[in-house]
């Protein structure tokens, strides 16, 4: 395992800087965003791909998954169909772009469940959606990984797992946030239970009481459970650290994770 970084905690609006940064503050991993502002873009070139793989290459830099996104995102879990193939183009576009850098996972942010709807609707939908879009993962190289996000969507272990054997492939999983659990559940029982189709690892850290955000090892994650855990199911990824700031507690977030890793 290797400390990373999600370029969701950077300025995003000059690569080279972003990349520096990471190497500076002690990461050996970023997760990079490919979006319609800031650098890098969604539209690149074939000749802007290389360009980023080979700055991320200079400094030694893994680009151990990646972010696709556009202002008008769409979802996989809206009722409208043409809000879910929005989001679908984009996966695909993301999938192009892992394939261009060598990047084996690529976060799904799936949408939010919307309070006129029904969970096995937007359920099905999606699933429909990944199944269809399971074969280009494959193509690519680059696994769709779905995270557990506060969207009133995939709440257990067990939803997660269900959810992924329905995609029935090896190239749809889980992105495990650790500490977006938190609130109703146990990270270590989450990796029990979805084992091998967790494809990507986010670390954050939450307090129950009261309920807030904290820095790594300060919240409710039982850091030595979930290490043990990530071992028993053969995780070897990075640990892409969410948690932003200054550049001082993003250094201290790079020196958690290897304390972490050290359990």
């Amino acid at each position: 395992m290797k400390p990373g970084i999600t370029q969701l905690c950077l300025k995003r609006q000059n690569l080279d800087e972003d990349l520096r940064r990471t190497k500076e503050l002690g990461y050996e991993a970023i997760e990079l965003v490919f979006g319609e502002d800031g650098q890098p873009g969604i539209d690149a070139t074939a000749q802007d791909l290389q360009q980023v793989k080979k700055a991320c290459g200079a400094l030694g830099l893994e680009i151990c998954s990646l972010i696709a996104t556009r202002k008008d995102a769409g979802s996989l879990l809206s009722p409208k169909k043409e809000e879910r193939e929005k989001r679908v183009a984009i996966l695909r576009r993301g999938l192009e772009i892992a394939s261009a850098l060598g990047v084996n996972g690529m976060l799904l942010h799936p949408g939010q469940l919307e309070a006129t709807d029904t969970y096995e609707r937007a359920w099905n939908d999606c699933v429909a959606a990944l199944k269809g879009l399971a074969p280009a993962a494959e193509k690519h190289g680059c696994a769709i990984a779905i995270e557990n996000v506060w969207n009133k969507f995939i709440l257990s272990p067990r939803e997660g797992r269900q959810f992924a054997d329905e995609v029935g492939s090896p190239w749809v999983g889980i992105y495990l946030d650790t500490a977006n659990l938190i609130h109703y559940g146990f990270t270590e029982v989450w990796i029990r239970d979805l084992k091998h189709r967790i494809k990507k690892v986010h670390v954050k850290d939450y307090k129950r009481r009261p309920p807030e955000w904290t820095q790594l090892m300060d919240g409710d994650c039982n850091w030595p459970e979930i290490m043990k855990e990530l071992r028993a199911i053969g995780f070897d990824g990075a640990l892409v650290s969410e948690v932003g700031g200054d550049d001082d507690r993003m250094r201290e977030t790079a020196l958690r994770i290897r304390k972490i890793m050290a359990l």
